[in-house]
């Protein structure tokens, strides 16, 4: 699409130096300033086959500004931005996935639990092909979700590739409300699930250990598989109540000096053993990073995703809005994250049939 883009582009250009002169010595000097810019969105206007809107058109050069950065950097027209932020608050209209991009593709993570997705019959590991007839190859996550994402009660169409077949599955949209904190008890050991950290991860990550304490529970599970992440103080928060005094997470925004975060926790008050898997990422590799590095618990697994970047989202003053990477983080031990992920201290590969690494997590705890 960028070099669609570039060879319309170029073209435009040509244009401008054939038709008018006075630009030609923009283009000579390459001084891509303001009236620079504005000559070439009049050039579109004025010639273009097809009527183009202002507002159209500077969406999409916008747009164009985050194509050569980096894959976590997206603009989001106002309608989009609407949505994004409804999700990250854990309620939205759509039919509950975690999906991802994977070599051009797009995959499900997972469903969540009790979602029209689940119950429509949609598998981690399933790869979106197209949705309501429109490909998703090429396309990011984010705009895939968009593509997903509409009206409650309506349908949508979704042509999945589930292994060596073919399957078309229509999922209602419905108001969707992720359950941030899932905890149960099992055998004298406590269960929590953090399925992201949203803007209440914090708050309902201290209802389930208020609920431990009462039952007297001191070992603990922390399921953080299929985690995306999610927002960069709650993870620092919910790692104070598990990480001693001391570092968290290393912050560095661009060449400036790094920033650092800190637990100001007295004493260990859990024995703990935290699940991550492939899908494991960003917030979750920092809280699992800081666990592993201050040895508050053992991580159990295999290799998170490593996203170990930042990023700031702004709203713009008409309502539209960015998500821009503003910085890389390490963790504790100034350990690389980014394209690298989380090793876990004892590796456990699930094998389709039993959750082995739940498995091992039991037994681990059961012998401390």
């Amino acid at each position: 699409m960028y070099k669609k883009y570039k060879k319309i582009l170029t073209s435009l250009i040509l244009l401008v130096i054939i038709l008018f002169t006075p630009l030609q010595s923009y283009a000579q000097e390459q001084n891509l300033d303001l009236e620079y810019f504005d000559s070439i969105l009049n050039l579109i206007q004025d010639h273009y086959v097809k009527e183009k809107s202002t507002e159209e058109l500077m969406e999409k050069a916008i747009e164009g500004l985050f194509n050569g950065l980096d894959d976590y950097s997206e603009y989001y027209t106002k309608e989009e931005f609407s949505k994004l932020n409804e999700q990250l608050q854990g309620n939205f209209v759509g039919i509950g996935v975690y999906i991802r991009e994977e070599n051009g593709y797009i995959k499900i993570v997972r469903p969540i639990k009790g979602s029209p997705a689940e119950k429509a019959g949609i598998l981690p590991d399933d790869i979106i092909i197209t949705v309501n007839g429109n490909p998703t190859k090429g396309l990011t996550a984010e705009e895939v979700t968009n593509l997903i994402k509409g009206d409650i009660d309506t349908e949508v169409r979704l042509r999945i590739r589930r292994k060596n077949f073919i399957k078309i599955i229509h999922v209602k949209r419905d108001n969707i409300s992720v359950d941030t904190v899932q905890y149960k008890i099992i055998d004298d050991i406590g269960y929590i699930m953090l399925e992201q950290f949203n803007d209440n991860a914090y708050e309902k990550m201290l209802d389930a250990l208020e609920y431990m304490d009462k039952n007297h529970i001191t070992k603990i599970i922390l399921d953080l598989r299929d985690n995306p992440g999610g927002y960069l103080d709650q993870a620092i928060y919910i790692a104070n109540l598990f990480v001693p005094e001391g570092p968290v997470v290393h912050i560095q925004y661009g060449r400036q000096d790094k920033e650092t975060y800190y637990s100001f926790l007295d004493k260990i008050k859990y024995d703990l053993v935290v699940l991550v898997n492939e899908n494991s990422a960003s917030a979750s590799e920092i809280l699992a990073g800081a666990i592993k590095d201050t040895k508050a618990g053992q991580i159990v697994g295999v290799t998170t995703f490593g996203k170990g970047t930042v990023q700031e989202i702004l709203t713009l003053p008409r309502g539209d809005g960015i998500k821009l990477t503003i910085a890389e983080y390490f963790s504790p031990n100034m350990t690389k994250i980014n394209t690298v992920g989380v090793i876990p201290d004892i590796k456990v590969q699930n094998n389709g049939q039993e959750d082995l690494q739940l498995k091992e997590a039991f037994e681990l705890l059961s012998n401390m």
